[in-house]
């Protein structure tokens, strides 16, 4: 149960809409050297702001994501389409699951298929992105294919002509030095010029995020001339005043702690109950999760939609199985199960005591 997979071209075409929200599922060091800009009136650009894929759980969860995600049809894009499979299933298990998320009235949730990458293969002129895509490999870091014979040119065409060349314009103090991209949108971490290449193997000295450095601090870094201090941190630290790895860890575990608290406050909110729809006739919640088998028949409710589909919780992780569950709805009131759908955390894959199932007629889900 993943997010509707879009090709590039209606992709493009959805990031034109209103009341539309694009989720960058990428981290944040990624999302800074490019990304998508939708057009004006178009669709709007999220940032999470993420140092890791981990960490999009506790951000969806937050309160402010939801106002942002209320009433909007959510497209997602990573680079080749892996996270955005996690992410939109994550989400649109909770909003099959979660009441308030329920209550948001999502319109849509969509992933770009095959991820910037296919994107770039179909709009090689970048087509509404911006700058460059992080790559995990060798490349660190890749334009539009037409963008980057154009850079190619360029550069070669500046090594090529004489020195005193008056085509050639005077080259600045602080210029680019071979990052001549005229999209360049990330700024070197230590000198703020513009600069999108991640080189070498420095990282923040307070979260361990890749520094993005340009070649002539690099340069004199390693040389002595100007050593790179604890100062030079990402721009994600510096924008929330990270001074320190024990204030990272602080943060971290102070989001986790409030993370955990919403998801123990929602659960206090719903039915302990096994199956929603079996309860005892005088109103009370039916046998413990525990239980293999219902002892007292369960009372008939009101279904005016005919759903015959069914939510179940707090099942035992142990004992729990398909034989065991069938045999519970069949000492309930005969019920027919036509389909079992169990639902397994997105990061581990195993189960957690949920699941969906399929009820043989609307009666049976009564």
């Amino acid at each position: 149960m993943t997010g509707v997979h879009l090709e590039p071209n209606d992709y493009h075409a959805k990031m034109a809409e209103k009341d539309t929200v694009i989720i960058d599922v990428r981290n944040h060091y990624e999302s800074v050297i490019g990304h998508f800009t939708p057009p004006p009136n178009g669709a709007q650009l999220i940032d999470p702001k993420m140092r890791k894929s981990t960490e999009f759980p506790l951000w969806l969860d937050k309160p402010e994501t939801k106002k942002l995600l209320q009433n909007k049809q959510v497209l997602m894009y990573c680079t080749g389409g892996v996270r955005c499979e996690r992410a939109s299933a994550l989400l649109r298990t909770k909003m099959e699951t979660e009441a308030d998320v329920k209550d948001l009235n999502i319109k849509g949730v969509y992933q770009l298929q095959g991820g910037v990458d296919k994107y770039f293969k179909n709009f090689p002129e970048g087509g509404y992105w911006k700058g460059k895509n992080y790559t995990f490999d060798k490349r660190f870091a890749h334009a539009p294919p037409l963008l980057e014979v154009e850079e190619r040119y360029n550069k070669k065409m500046s090594e090529t002509t004489p020195p005193d060349s008056k085509d050639v314009p005077e080259k600045k103090n602080g210029d680019n030095d071979d990052n001549s991209n005229h999209n360049i949108m990330g700024k070197c971490e230590a000198c703020s010029k513009p600069w999108d290449m991640y080189r070498g193997k420095r990282r923040c000295p307070t979260c361990g995020v890749p520094s993005l450095i340009c070649k002539s601090c690099f340069e004199k870094d390693k040389s002595g001339v100007c050593k790179l201090g604890k100062h030079i941190k990402c721009t994600l630290c510096r924008e929330e005043n990270i001074t320190s790895k024990k204030q990272v860890k602080e943060r971290d575990m102070l989001e986790m702690q409030l993370y955990k608290e919403r998801r123990k406050n929602m659960k206090k909110q719903e039915d302990d109950v096994v199956i929603q729809h079996a309860v005892h006739d005088d109103g009370n919640s039916s046998s413990t999760p525990e239980s293999s088998s219902f002892t007292t028949a369960a009372a008939t409710v009101s279904n005016p939609q005919n759903i015959t589909r069914l939510f179940l919780k707090n099942l035992n992780i142990k004992q729990t199985t398909q034989s065991t569950l069938m045999d519970t709805f069949s000492t309930i009131a005969s019920c027919t199960i036509t389909h079992i759908q169990w639902l397994t955390d997105y990061k581990s894959g195993k189960f957690y005591g949920s699941a969906f199932v399929e009820c043989g007629s609307v009666e049976d889900a009564c």
